[in-house]
């Protein structure tokens, strides 16, 4: 897909640290980690957000959870939209690993948990 930054990571044609790749999906850290560990998790194929192919949302998803699974407190998070604060046009997951003080308050956390 042009002008898609991810997609340009996908094919090589664009700086990334990737730290984990599955057949159909990879794991890249950030431009900017939100908390420590912070990894996004993204197809290879150009869609759009998580809603526009459910089994390759999947797929992701299968993913991200491997990587929470060796985490003790973690989040993943995916947004279809502006409104649900999407700023890429390609779908990908977000893991946040969580640690006590971390300062990520996501919209329903408790206060005492920032």
């Amino acid at each position: 897909m042009p002008n898609c930054v991810f997609c340009d990571i996908a094919a090589g044609r664009a700086p990334a640290t990737i730290v984990r790749r599955w057949p159909q999906v990879f794991a890249i850290v950030p431009l900017h980690p939100v908390t420590p560990g912070h990894l996004l998790v993204l197809p290879y194929e150009h869609v759009p957000d998580a809603g526009t192919d459910p089994l390759l949302s999947a797929l992701t998803m299968a993913a991200a959870s491997e990587l929470v699974a060796e985490l003790p407190s973690a989040n993943i998070l995916t947004s279809k939209g502006r409104l649900a604060t999407q700023s890429v046009d390609h779908a990908h997951f977000h893991v946040l690993p969580r640690r006590f003080g971390d300062g990520l308050a996501l919209p329903w956390s408790p206060p005492h948990a920032t």
